[in-house]
C-alpha cells in the first residue's frame, strides 16, 4: 500500500497520524490496501488555484478530492480491487481556523478533513440532502471510531 503525504507548507503536520488514518479508513471500507493515496498539504494561494481550476469558485477551500481508478468500497464475497485511490489535497491554513470555530483541535480537524476527502475518492457526495446525511454519519462514524482507537480526546 502506497500511502504518501507531502507537505508543502510550514504548518506541523503529524504525517504518521494521517497515514495511519488512511490506513484505517482503508480497512473499514474495505479498500484494497494496495490501493494508492497521495495527501498533499498546500498554502491559500496553491488552494485558490486549484479551487478556481477546478470547481470554478474564487477562495481556497479545506479539502479537495482528485479521484483517479474510480474504486469503491469493498462488499462481501467481492475480490477488492487495486489500483490508484486518487488524490486530497488540504489547505492546513483553512483547517486551522474551522477548527477554531468549531472548537476542536488543528490535529482533529486535518483528520475529519482526511477522512471526508477519502470517502469522497471512494464515490460519496454531499450534493443532496440524503447523500450528505449517509456521508457525514459515516465521516462522524469512522473518525470517531479511529480516534478512540488511537487513545486520543474526542472533541
Amino acid at each position: 500500500m502506497s500511502i504518501d503525504v507531502h507537505n508543502e507548507t510550514d504548518h506541523r503536520v503529524d504525517v504518521r497520524e494521517l497515514v495511519a488514518l488512511a490506513e484505517f479508513v482503508y480497512a473499514a471500507m474495505r479498500v484494497h490496501r494496495g490501493a494508492d493515496l497521495a495527501i498533499t498539504l498546500v498554502d491559500e494561494p496553491a488552494m485558490e488555484r486549484l479551487h478556481v481550476q477546478w470547481m470554478d469558485l474564487e477562495g481556497p477551500t479545506d479539502v479537495m478530492s482528485f479521484p483517479m481508478d474510480e474504486l469503491r468500497p469493498g462488499r462481501d464475497g467481492e475480490r477488492l480491487q487495486e489500483g490508484v485511490l486518487g488524490d486530497i489535497v488540504l489547505c492546513p491554513s483553512v483547517a486551522h481556523r474551522q477548527a477554531a470555530g468549531a472548537g476542536h483541535s488543528f490535529e482533529e480537524e486535518l483528520l475529519l478533513l482526511t477522512t471526508h476527502g477519502i470517502l469522497h475518492l471512494l464515490g460519496y457526495d454531499h450534493a443532496e440532502p440524503e447523500e450528505e446525511r449517509e456521508m457525514f454519519d459515516l465521516q462522524r462514524t469512522l473518525l470517531l471510531t479511529f480516534l478512540a482507537g488511537r487513545g486520543r480526546p474526542q472533541g
